[in-house]
């Protein structure tokens, strides 16, 4: 008996339909991960993004989704609420939350081994170190972590906030109000060193960039934070994420283009030069001697009791309020041990 005359395309959109429903069985069998952004997305949010679109998340078992954030503080509570899984927050406002009210998050690896702040001045200015901050028109976010820490570093030239005058204005106000005059000085992070550079360029001016590091603020910056339940409930699912972002991180390393490529496709309003800039900004924080030294991704007993030590005076917080291996879990880092 003669096959119907349309069995061979029947046969065809059988196989399509077996390898749907296979592909939508081996899409089920991903644990769903929520990762939580501590601030807008750009480059310096690469590897997260990297993860996603190059597969790297997929490979390991993950689906994974973002959360948009607006600051540290938001994200620790995302976390701590069970909103998000896992994601990253400044280690300033990790140390904090856990000393004042004993949230439920670790940090479980580090980002940026070295603190990310700055003083940005136009080289026409002359001001080309800290110390010549003093009596300048200072401009800077009013959300900013650095404003935290910015006491200090003025104190550590022998200076306070009444030596200089400290003016806030809305991020998108920083760069423009450098470029015109009307702040001698702005803080901002290193990883828009690409973005301010190109409006310095654009208003025919050139930059010195003072990183605080060099005046004696060396600390840990991002780390990679996660909820404690998630941690306790899920310890498999939260090292294969680990382990994938560890990765992606070395991708985003070894492939700052391809990378940027990886947010600009997720976040495509996002213009790729300055993408690109961002991740290189980026990649200084997180790769440099002290993780050279130390390892990538680790937080080591020495450095993080130095860093806790600039918070607590920062925030005016007890050192006694703290100590600080009670905000970290390094179990899921190589050779890092409990």
């Amino acid at each position: 008996m003669p096959f119907p005359r349309f069995s061979g395309l029947r046969t065809a959109a059988m196989s399509m339909s077996l390898l749907a429903a296979m592909g939508s069985a081996a899409s089920a069998e991903l644990d769903k991960v929520t990762f939580q952004l501590d601030w807008l997305p750009g480059g310096d949010k690469a590897p997260i993004y990297v993860c996603i679109q190059e597969g790297i998340c997929e490979s390991h078992g993950l689906d994974v989704t973002i959360n948009g954030g607006r600051g540290s503080s938001e994200a620790i509570t995302f976390l701590a609420t069970g909103q998000s899984d896992i994601g990253t927050g400044g280690i300033e406002a990790l140390m904090a939350a856990v000393a004042n009210d004993a949230v439920p998050v670790k940090a479980v690896a580090s980002v940026y081994t070295r603190a990310p702040h700055a003083f940005y001045t136009l080289k026409s200015s002359g001001i080309d170190s800290l110390e010549m901050v003093e009596g300048k028109k200072v401009v800077t976010s009013p959300f900013t972590s650095s404003n935290v820490f910015l006491p200090l570093v003025l104190q550590e030239m022998d200076m306070s906030e009444d030596d200089i005058e400290l003016i806030k204005a809305d991020p998108g106000a920083l760069g423009p109000m450098l470029m015109s005059g009307s702040a001698e000085v702005m803080i901002a992070w290193m990883t828009d060193v690409t973005r301010y550079t190109n409006q310095a360029e654009d208003a025919g001016h050139e930059l010195n960039i003072m990183p605080w590091s060099t005046g004696g603020l060396d600390l840990y910056g991002l780390v990679l934070i996660a909820s404690e339940t998630f941690l306790d409930e899920r310890p498999e699912v939260a090292q294969r994420f680990i382990d994938a972002y560890r990765e992606s991180v070395a991708f985003t390393r070894d492939n700052p283009e391809a990378a940027a490529a990886a947010v600009v496709e997720t976040v495509p309003e996002l213009e790729m030069e300055n993408v690109v800039g961002s991740v290189n900004d980026m990649l200084l924080l997180a790769f440099n001697e002290v993780t050279e030294a130390d390892g990538q991704g680790a937080l080591t007993p020495e450095r993080l009791a130095q860093t806790w030590d600039w918070v607590a005076v920062a925030q005016g917080l007890d050192p006694a309020a703290l100590d600080p291996e009670a905000i970290v879990d390094r179990s899921f880092l190589p050779d890092q041990g409990s």
